[in-house]
């Protein structure tokens, strides 16, 4: 019989600028503890770390507080273009939907296609793929996010990003979950809205291995500007760098200066096969909750001046 790992879980709800007063911060805190707290259960009652991250990014989406799912931002056209991959670290098999629309959590798509040869698919596959399931139709707009973008209309789109939670911009607006279950197994799961206001067609980091990926050894999933997780092809980096031998603190801090130095700004969450929970970003807010086996906590007032940040074994 294999042994019993202490599970391990950590979320993200985005990357920004600012936390703009104790109200945001609080309401951010709640949300991200209270979905932790439910995801968690569900590992300490056995179920799989990919079971755990479809539920954790599930309720993540279902949040209007963070872009994703319901609460996603609008494109510059008026439409919800949503985007959203699972990769199975254990089976090293990643899946994922690209631009789809009307539909309340792009993460079950994603878990769908778990079981299909072809596993990622853009906008037209994903709705073909929604009509062949029998999804129920689903409009995930919310009124802030349709004045968001009515206000970028009248100034012509001349600003650059919506505003998102917490007064964070919304092209750093992702959810993520990275867990390790009781059988050290290890999966990821991302899921976006998008930037806001982006050119029709635009495609985030989140449903590529760039921004979301696992395997044996560790998991990470990527939040901030898409381009800039693409452009160092974040979350593939660091799990390699650990497959290859660094230790996950240490291939993170590795792909964080990098990051940094190539003037990027984004954050990532991740997990090793171990236990280890690391967070890294270079943007000054990170949006992430974890459950370190014994206690929840989070990074949402963590020091800027670190690059990375973990709780490690003991």
């Amino acid at each position: 019989m294999s042994n019993i790992i202490k599970p391990k879980l950590i979320i993200h709800g985005g990357a920004g600028s600012s936390l703009k007063g104790k109200g945001g911060l609080e309401a951010v805190r709640k949300s991200l503890h209270d979905i932790v707290s439910e995801v968690y259960q569900l590992l300490l009652e056995g179920k799989s770390a990919t079971e755990a991250v479809i539920k954790g990014c599930e309720l993540l989406e279902n949040n209007p507080r963070f872009n994703a799912g319901t609460g996603s931002v609008l494109q510059s056209d008026g439409q919800i273009r949503m985007s959203a991959s699972l990769m199975d670290g254990e089976k090293q098999k990643f899946s994922g939907v690209i631009n789809v629309s009307r539909v309340k959590n792009p993460i079950h798509l994603a878990e769908k296609l778990q079981l299909e040869d072809d596993r990622v698919l853009s906008d037209y596959g994903s709705a073909e793929l929604l009509r062949e399931l029998n999804f129920p139709i689903y409009d995930p707009l919310t009124d802030l996010r349709l004045q968001e973008w009515i206000e970028e209309r009248k100034e012509n789109f001349t600003k650059k990003m919506a505003g998102v939670v917490a007064e964070s911009e919304a092209g750093r607006g992702t959810i993520g979950v990275v867990a390790l279950d009781t059988q050290g197994r290890i999966s990821a799961g991302t899921s976006t809205g998008g930037k806001g206001l982006e050119r029709i067609g635009r495609v985030s980091d989140s449903a590529m291995p760039a921004g979301n990926y696992a395997n044996a050894y560790a998991g990470v999933s990527c939040t901030g500007i898409g381009e800039d997780i693409i452009d160092e092809c974040l979350a593939a980096k660091v799990v390699i760098r650990t497959s290859d031998g660094l230790s996950l603190q240490e291939a993170m801090k590795k792909s964080i200066t990098e990051a940094l130095e190539n003037k990027r700004d984004l954050g990532a969450i991740s997990l090793d096969r171990n236990g280890n929970i690391v967070w890294g970003k270079t943007s000054e807010v990170l949006l992430a909750a974890f459950h370190d086996g014994k206690n929840i906590g989070d990074c949402l007032e963590w020091d800027n001046d670190e690059l990375i940040g973990s709780i490690d074994i003991l």
